[in-house]
């Protein structure tokens, strides 16, 4: 019986092993997201010689920022959901498989990527999450229209939001000994 039990627990230990398809699987996401951010950013930037033509008109050159703008705002949201993609592999694998050797000693440490505990990785990511979201607000504010007062309203209770978002965040990491 102590055998089967022996061999049961190893085989539960060794279950964790399984994780190592989330890693690798998040880690190529991220990689393609990244790829994917930088070439909207390559042509984002090829598209910039536009700006300065003398052909365009005040209207054009307007329609012109106002989409450069938004790409832009676009490719900040591609690098911060793969830097999620990032960050998620990594914490997966610390908490499950193995400490990252390199992590943990080397002369390149980042606080934001050590994670001891499934908390740690969920602050991790729900900040970076919490930047995508306001990006995504600040990519819808831009492109919107303001035909009344009480849309300026509503889009002033937003950022109302956002920074009390921002600030509740920031003020549980101090309350819990924590500093950015």
């Amino acid at each position: 019986m102590k055998k089967l039990e022996g061999m049961f627990e190893s085989l539960l230990w060794n279950s964790r092993l399984v994780v190592i398809a989330a890693v690798i699987t998040s880690l190529l996401t991220g990689i393609g997201v990244f790829y994917v951010a930088t070439v909207d950013a390559y042509y984002t930037l090829s598209h910039l010689a536009e700006y300065a033509s003398p052909a365009l008109d005040v209207e054009a050159r307007s329609d012109l920022r106002a989409s450069l703008i938004t790409h832009v705002v676009e490719i900040v949201d591609g690098y911060l959901l793969a830097t999620v993609l990032l960050i998620f592999p990594l914490g997966l694998y610390e908490l499950f498989i193995s400490k990252i050797d390199a992590a943990e000693g080397g002369e390149i440490s980042s606080k934001v990527l050590v994670i001891n505990s499934l908390d740690d990785l969920k602050a991790g990511l729900s900040k970076v999450i919490l930047m995508i979201l306001i990006v995504k607000f600040f990519e819808h504010a831009i492109g919107m229209t303001f035909d009344n007062p009480m849309q300026l309203l509503y889009l002033a209770g937003g950022i109302a939001l956002i920074g009390l978002a921002l600030y509740s965040g920031h003020a549980s990491e101090a309350g819990h000994g924590k500093t950015t």
